[in-house]
């Protein structure tokens, strides 16, 4: 027997609190996230990001998360606060997400298995693409998983997981997917927004524990 040779990465998103991005660091997170869209209960304004961001040190990377935003807008952010990573969740194209000079990821709302596939070759550009949920008029943090057997074992690109995840469904999702990374959001809050540190830890625990299982 033996186990998995890569570890899965772990994202910690939604973040709106500095003590926050403390906890997912000291937890043993390798990104933080911040939502640049107004909407979303988790958005933030460039001041508040900036306080966030001062917590997270060297080796740990920011992720700014837009939806269908105006170049305008992600380059205001790009300008204000350091941004490792992009993450587009709307229906932006490949030309406009690889414009800002800035590596980028590209959420999907997964419905069928050849969405996942033609994502990857619709988006040479990414770094990786994101798998969420699909929920009609809803381009993220639905807290709702999806139906994970629809992810094909082999994809040109790395995946990274996401949509409902949480510390009980873990196991059954890594081992499903095997994705490069996981992405999780509401399923570590105590309320929207407002992170619970105990369930950052034991979401974290949990991606290493499952990761030494055997295969």
């Amino acid at each position: 027997m033996s186990v998995r040779q890569t570890r899965t990465r772990i994202k910690i998103c939604g973040l709106t609190r500095a003590e926050d991005a403390v906890a997912a660091v000291k937890a043993g997170a390798d990104a933080v996230g911040l939502v640049f869209y107004a909407p979303s209960p988790r958005a933030v304004d460039i001041e508040t990001a900036r306080a966030v961001i001062e917590a997270v040190p060297a080796f740990v990377s920011v992720t700014a998360l837009f939806v269908n935003p105006e170049p305008a807008e992600v380059q205001k952010v790009l300008d204000s606060v350091r941004i490792d990573l992009l993450q587009f969740h709307g229906d932006e194209e490949d030309d406009f997400c690889s414009q800002f000079k800035h590596p980028y990821i590209k959420a999907i709302r997964v419905r069928q298995a050849s969405d996942v596939v033609a994502s990857c070759m619709r988006f040479p550009g990414a770094l990786a693409i994101l798998l969420d949920s699909y929920k009609p008029g809803v381009p993220g943090g639905t807290g709702e998983t999806f139906d994970w057997s629809l992810v094909p074992d082999e994809l040109p690109k790395p995946i990274i997981l996401a949509g409902g995840l949480t510390t009980e469904n873990l196991a059954l999702g890594i081992s499903t997917v095997k994705p490069f990374a996981v992405d999780v959001s509401g399923g570590v809050e105590a309320s929207k927004g407002i992170k619970d540190h105990g369930k950052i830890t034991e979401f974290v625990n949990e991606v290493y524990r499952v990761d030494q299982q055997p295969i």
